[in-house]
């Protein structure tokens, strides 16, 4: 029996729709062999939804002893004019923020940076763990804004979209260049991550901590290896993010927890256990975001959900739906980041009882931004007189 088949039997032994099952055959033209996907998170790879053509694999009853090798990571570089994004979303604390890489090899199913594939005429699917885009350029361009007269400091967000620690960074080493650059300018910084790779850095951020110019937030999903290995394939093990909170906090580097996402009926019941790990490996402060299923992460997410859990798929699409108005996502600003309704409620409750018990504080320190001194003004055009 092929995959396809059988995931479709899967599903209706296990109580799923008839007509869910026939949308998996209808998707089965973007479906990636497992074989080529082995170690990556997305089971599918659908054009973007911007192209005006999409591609279907399939077999046309020639038989061929050729067979596709496995994905490989594929880095291509980007030349931005700018590395500085500005954000003016009102659910947001930062209104700035760097993405040193575009796409991202960790391959977490549930990443809603996906869509962001679609505007290089690539797919959110496997193509964004594979298909990377890298800006060696990222700390030269930097230096060049931080120097332009009137530049106002203030706290810069690196990896609220793709990691800036993934696998790629060992060799690019943007991520390090970039906080050399901060660091000499007395420029603040908070960093969110899900990988060891971070611990490279604490010189650097141990220097920045002194002048309380950096925090860090490690992502930290599940403690079951298990889930993790599904969710978020190419990520630091769960046990490495808690030794990544340990040895940042003994560094003095302050470090807090982000429990995301939250995924009803598959690791909601976990919340309090992570809470209580990573305060004990010394996370500071603590976060939560419900899982979000932007355009064309929602068929990406619900495709993984039926190949790994078939028999929680029609619970966990239900309670997220039930924190979404009926719809598998709502973009609406002060409710797209924790959900509303009665479940949404329960955990809201449920995380703050526990933070509250065990001592995280509310809010970290404000980061310094009056021990700013721009840059030496390279690449900066000088004025004529």
């Amino acid at each position: 029996m092929s995959e396809l088949a059988h995931l479709r039997q899967t599903a209706l032994d296990h109580g799923n729709r008839a007509e869910l099952a026939d949308a998996m055959v209808a998707r089965s033209g973007m479906r990636v062999e497992i074989d080529r996907r082995r170690g990556r998170g997305a089971g599918l790879n659908p054009a973007g939804r911007f192209e005006n053509e999409s591609r279907h694999v399939f077999d046309d009853g020639w038989s061929t002893l050729e067979e596709l090798p496995p994905a490989k990571t594929e880095v291509q570089i980007e030349k931005p004019r700018k590395i500085i994004t500005r954000n003016e979303s009102p659910d947001i604390s930062f209104d700035r923020s760097i993405n040193p890489y575009r796409g991202c090899e960790h391959g977490c199913i549930y990443c809603f940076a996906r869509p962001t594939h679609s505007f290089m005429g690539l797919s959110a699917g496997l193509d964004f763990e594979t298909k990377l885009f890298a800006k060696p350029d990222a700390a030269r361009l930097l230096e060049r804004e931080l120097s332009r007269p009137g530049y106002t400091p203030k706290p810069i967000a690196i990896g609220t979209n793709t990691d800036p620690y993934q696998p790629v960074e060992k060799t690019w080493r943007i991520m390090r260049q970039i906080l050399e650059v901060m660091n000499a300018a007395n420029h603040p910084v908070t960093i969110v991550t899900k990988s060891a790779l971070v611990m490279r850095d604490i010189d650097i951020l141990g220097q920045m901590a002194e002048k309380n110019l950096v925090k860090v937030a490690l992502s930290v999903t599940t403690l079951d290896r298990k889930l993790s290995r599904a969710l978020e394939p190419r990520a630091a093990t769960p046990v490495k993010r808690l030794e990544t909170i340990r040895a940042l906090s003994e560094a003095a580097v302050p470090v807090g927890a982000m429990l995301a996402p939250v995924i009803p009926g598959l690791n909601d019941h976990e919340m309090e256990r992570i809470l209580d790990s990573t305060k004990a490996a010394g996370a500071l402060t603590a976060s939560y975001i419900l899982l979000r299923l932007p355009h064309e992460v929602s068929p990406l997410f619900r495709d993984w959900l039926l190949r790994h859990y078939p028999d929680r798929y029609r619970h966990v699409m239900s309670l997220v739906r039930s924190m979404r108005g009926g719809k598998d996502y709502d973009a609406e600003f002060n409710t797209r980041m924790k959900g509303a309704g009665p479940y949404a409620w329960q955990l809201m409750r449920r995380f703050d009882l526990t933070t509250r018990r065990l001592g995280f504080e509310k809010k970290g320190r404000a980061l310094r931004t009056d021990l700013f001194t721009p840059p030496n003004g390279s690449g900066v055009q000088l004025s004529l007189l």
